[in-house]
């Protein structure tokens, strides 16, 4: 889709207001042994994300926690949609995590820091715990954010708001690349926001 330029940006809160209209969330492809593909609102991989988020190590981040049909519709508006883009990450052909892949300036986020219109955000949980510690979410945050910065030659950042009582999830960011970026307090958490950026000059 191509971008509606619009006639100004402004300045407005500490925040950018996106001059332009964008595309959804482009899906990247990432190099082996990772991929990526968009997740399907129904069978095995409804299953699969609806029995991660039962988890206790994701549902106390997460905190959805919700019946297999209410995922259904989850994953439904969000495939519809322009906000995100919901996809399962695979490590060796074996499906690791579950992320939402968001354009910022539709997001709750926009409101915290001057974006810019084409910035990307992640949101992620590996989704069984005995595959976490072994290096392997350092890895797959660095290729997500390589990927999504590759499919999308306008975005100059990618961006991620844990909770700042995540502490394995904010090293991991950090291990991979991410820069701090403060806290911002959102409605159900304080988070830490940081940054992937595409050049130094791209820093927040």
């Amino acid at each position: 889709m191509k971008p509606e330029q619009q006639d100004t940006a402004q300045q407005s809160g500490g925040y950018c207001q996106a001059a332009i209209m964008v595309s959804s969330p482009p899906l990247p492809m990432l190099r082996s042994p990772w991929s990526l593909r968009a997740v399907r609102a129904e069978g095995t991989d409804l299953d699969l994300v609806h029995g991660w988020m039962q988890q206790p190590h994701v549902e106390a981040f997460w905190h959805q926690a919700w019946s297999r049909d209410r995922w259904a519709n989850e994953i439904s508006e969000q495939l519809a949609g322009e906000h995100s883009l919901p996809v399962l990450v695979s490590y060796e052909n074996s499906p690791l995590a579950y992320a939402e892949l968001y354009r910022v300036q539709r997001d709750r986020i926009a409101e915290y820091y001057a974006y810019g219109p084409y910035d990307l955000g992640i949101h992620i949980a590996i989704g069984e715990q005995k595959r976490t510690g072994q290096g392997l979410g350092t890895q797959m945050l660095r290729v997500l954010a390589e990927g999504m910065l590759d499919a999308d030659p306008g975005c100059r950042r990618v961006v991620a708001e844990p909770d700042v009582l995540n502490e394995v999830s904010i090293k991991a960011f950090h291990a991979a690349g991410f820069r701090p970026a403060g806290e911002v307090i959102l409605p159900d958490k304080t988070a830490a926001l940081v940054v992937h950026p595409r050049t130094e000059e791209d820093m927040l």
